[in-house]
């Protein structure tokens, strides 16, 4: 995810008239990239490359769902 696309999100989120809405939105997003910045930068040494793979498919599946959630708003 690039800076434009990142802020197209952000700018998405406060556009959104629900408050609390876009703070669920915002914390799940959050959580969503953590986790697959996580896998990513690979932090788990004990993390097989096979599994390693399939996890950060499943992390950034997530990831599309969250921003698609987003998006439909």
């Amino acid at each position: 995810m690039n800076n434009s696309e990142l802020q197209q999100v952000l700018d998405k989120l406060e556009s959104l008239e629900d408050e609390e809405l876009a703070v669920e939105l915002l914390k799940e997003f959050d959580s969503k990239t953590k986790a697959l910045g996580q896998l990513l930068m690979n932090l788990d040494p004990e993390l097989a490359h096979d599994e390693w793979k399939s996890k950060c498919a499943a992390a950034k599946e997530e990831v599309d769902k969250i921003l698609e959630k987003i998006s439909d708003y």
